[in-house]
């Protein structure tokens, strides 16, 4: 669950990562998207039917005219708009927004089975990339291109989530400057920043680190002098008392010689 959170908050921050002219058109195609889909529940009306022409009292000879060029012309833009939404990427987002523009064009003549088959062109589409990602599920990409299932998988998910966010990308981006105020987010930490942890008792701190090579030295003798036998661990020393041992014995060796 946790993943399919973290999943589903990298593609709304992916939805709205774009340039500020692509963000700006796609909260254009949004509202006017989001409209038609909701309208088909009152009255089920065109595309040009929902845009507030008549509420603005602006003339409506033009769009009365241009509903009837669209009639009988544009129904196969709807197998364009199903390919648009296949070729959907983080990095080409426009064409989600492009592929809905041609999915409402394609309704102006056939209705809202426009987007029945602007899926079902995407959906064959994905089986197709499927079937043919089968032939290179065991491929090596080294010096060649490869269709590999699993890239496929994740690509197709892609395209599917943000070609259906189009329609929510205007309400996602009001709600998120409603509630921003009122959120707390945790620290960031800035690029090249090192991340400093505490000393622990189990790892030294970094002062203690210089010494470890004299310390392990002197315990080994340490244990040796007192009698210890081969086969047990030499019990460790601490600092001090290390450093004190050594001097002893750096003084005696010097009377000796």
């Amino acid at each position: 669950m946790k993943e399919k959170r973290q999943e589903l908050a990298r593609l709304c921050r992916v939805a709205v990562d774009r340039p500020r002219w692509q963000l700006g058109f796609a909260v254009v195609v949004s509202v006017w998207t989001l409209a038609w889909v909701v309208g088909q529940a009152f009255g089920e009306p065109s595309p040009l039917e929902v845009l507030p022409v008549r509420w603005a009292g602006l003339p409506t000879g033009w769009l009365d005219s241009t509903r009837g060029w669209f009639d009988g012309r544009t129904g196969f833009l709807a197998v364009a708009g199903g390919l648009l939404w296949a070729m959907t990427s983080p990095g080409r987002q426009a064409s989600a927004s492009f592929g809905w523009l041609a999915v409402m064009a394609a309704a102006e003549d056939v209705g809202y089975v426009a987007v029945r088959w602007a899926l079902l062109v995407f959906a064959v589409f994905l089986v197709v990339m499927g079937l043919v990602s089968l032939t290179g599920r065991r491929a090596f990409v080294v010096d060649r291109l490869a269709v590999i299932p699993r890239d496929v998988a994740r690509a197709a998910a892609t395209a599917v989530a943000l070609s259906a966010v189009v329609p929510l990308v205007a309400p996602g981006l009001a709600l998120a400057r409603l509630v921003g105020p009122y959120v707390t987010r945790p620290p960031r930490r800035r690029v090249g920043e090192p991340i400093v942890r505490p000393a622990s008792a189990e790892r030294p701190a970094t002062g203690a680190a210089a010494g470890g090579t004299a310390v392990g030295t002197v315990g080994a003798t340490a244990g040796a002098t007192t009698g210890e036998t081969a086969g047990e661990l030499p019990k460790p020393v601490p600092a001090q008392r290390a450093a004190t041992t050594l001097g002893s014995d750096f003084r005696i060796g010097s009377a000796r010689e």
